[in-house]
């Protein structure tokens, strides 16, 4: 067993959901569970180091953490599943549906990379200095990169300060390796084989990731559908209803 921290709820066909670096499924996809329960059986592990989950004792390997979370949506009784993957966890879906084409139902990929950029990896070098070092300049970092210029302009001085707290005190543990991951991922080879129903979603006015890149997985995906949010990389706080229609609507219809 994995040891993962994980939640089963919901009704209806499975989804297991698979959050991005330095979150967890409360952080990322906690706004659209709710939604997302009414139609389908929930699968929410916390990856390695986030929520209840436990630190690994090495770096993470992308096989193997897909390996894992098939096991779990398989021992929650579930032979086949859809996958929804934000951010880097779109990585670790990927990986699940080349390695286990007979589990994995159908795709939705939010905020995807193939690797990063020049662009991106200077943002992500930066967060990665910023671990070690005082909690307040990582949190209001998260704050800058995670947030479209929109949302940002609309807080007011104390409400940034707020949402700055919350972040810096709910800094998983597992942060380090998840962000040492997110350097080394390279799914170019691997998107190619992806046979599953796949949509891709992007988010506008991200400024973690360079928005091209969205479109770049959608491209190297067959037959994959693409359609972006107005909103930051953080979806789920700026855009929750959209979102979670998207992924609802998409994976009934097929």
């Amino acid at each position: 067993m994995s040891g993962l921290s994980t939640v089963v709820k919901g009704t209806g066909p499975a989804l297991l959901l698979v959050h991005g670096a330095g979150g967890s499924i409360q952080a990322n996809y906690g706004p659209v569970l709710g939604t997302l329960t009414q139609h389908f059986t929930v699968i929410a592990p916390d990856l390695p180091g986030s929520g209840g989950s436990p630190k690994a004792a090495g770096a993470l390997d992308l096989d193997k953490l897909a390996d894992d979370l098939v096991d779990i949506a398989v021992r929650a009784g579930h032979e086949s599943f859809f996958v929804s993957g934000y951010s880097m966890g779109c990585a670790v879906a990927v990986t699940a549906a080349v390695r286990h084409p007979d589990r994995v139902r159908g795709l939705v990929l939010s905020t995807p990379f193939a690797k990063i950029d020049a662009a991106t990896k200077a943002k992500i070098d930066e967060w990665k200095s910023l671990l070690d070092g005082s909690r307040a300049v990582l949190s209001r970092f998260i704050l800058s990169v995670m947030c479209s210029k929109e949302y940002l302009a609309r807080l007011t001085p104390a409400q940034a300060e707020g949402f700055a707290e919350l972040i810096g005190a709910s800094v998983p543990t597992g942060s380090p390796a998840h962000v040492d991951l997110i350097l080394k991922i390279d799914l170019t080879g691997l998107l190619p084989r992806v046979t599953q129903p796949t949509l891709v979603i992007g988010a506008s006015g991200d400024q973690l990731l360079s928005r091209e890149l969205g479109k770049e997985v959608s491209d190297l995906i067959p037959g994959s559908k693409y359609t972006d949010i107005a909103c930051g990389h953080a979806i789920a706080l700026e855009a929750a209803m959209p979102w979670s229609r998207l992924i609802t609507d998409y994976l009934t219809s097929i």
